[in-house]
């Protein structure tokens, strides 16, 4: 048995089990209650939006099999929103949504956010209660009845996360440094004398 994260997109075959489940889920849970159909929410944005740069979509596999999944977009210049976090609801209370929201605010980082903003519905407690015991904070009343909200705003700072060059006593990056010496050669094959000046200055 083998989890893996897949970066793709909503409209990929290997998504449909997410966006059906989440469908139904939504369907099921709120029916008409905003004014449309539940399963209105899964066609509200287009799969473009969850894209890099500014987004992306990912999968966990589990033997090639999706079982659990999340998303971003660009809400603003610094903020993602996180959308679409799902788990397969037999595999659910075994901590795959945490790994999902793990892996979405690293990504989101390496994307250059630094802070995640996102919604759940009045009827999905068990979300809530996840974002509050993952490092969220609620937008909102958490002594008040959620219905009086509806929709159940939620932020992070992930600025921490940020990605870092890694810079030892060394140097920079091995990388980094036989690029630098790349160009160095380069620099005194094409002027020799002004190569082993530089080189004494140095």
């Amino acid at each position: 048995m083998t989890d893996v994260f897949f970066y793709t997109t909503p409209l990929d075959e290997q998504a449909r089990p997410l966006i059906e489940a989440l469908t139904f889920e939504y369907q099921s849970r709120y029916g008409n209650y905003w004014g449309e159909p539940g399963s209105a929410e899964m066609s509200r944005y287009p799969a473009e939006l969850f894209a890099p740069p500014h987004g992306n979509f990912v999968l966990l596999l589990r033997d090639g099999v999706a079982i659990a999944g999340g998303a971003f977009k660009r809400y603003d210049e610094r903020t993602a929103e996180f959308k679409r976090v799902w788990t397969h609801v037999d595999l659910r209370r075994q901590g795959l949504a945490r790994k999902v929201l793990a892996e979405l605010e690293a990504q989101a980082a390496r994307q250059g956010y630094s802070r995640i903003y996102l919604t759940t519905g009045f009827r999905q407690p068990e979300a809530a209660g996840l974002y509050l015991s993952t490092g969220y904070t609620a937008l909102f009343d958490v002594t008040k009845d959620p219905e009086t909200y509806g929709s159940l705003p939620f932020e992070k700072n992930i600025a921490p996360l940020a990605v870092e060059p890694l810079v030892t006593s060394e140097g920079p990056p091995a990388g980094d440094r036989l690029v630098a010496l790349s160009a160095v050669r380069a620099a005194r094959q094409a002027a020799p004398d002004q190569g082993q000046a530089g080189r004494k200055a140095g």
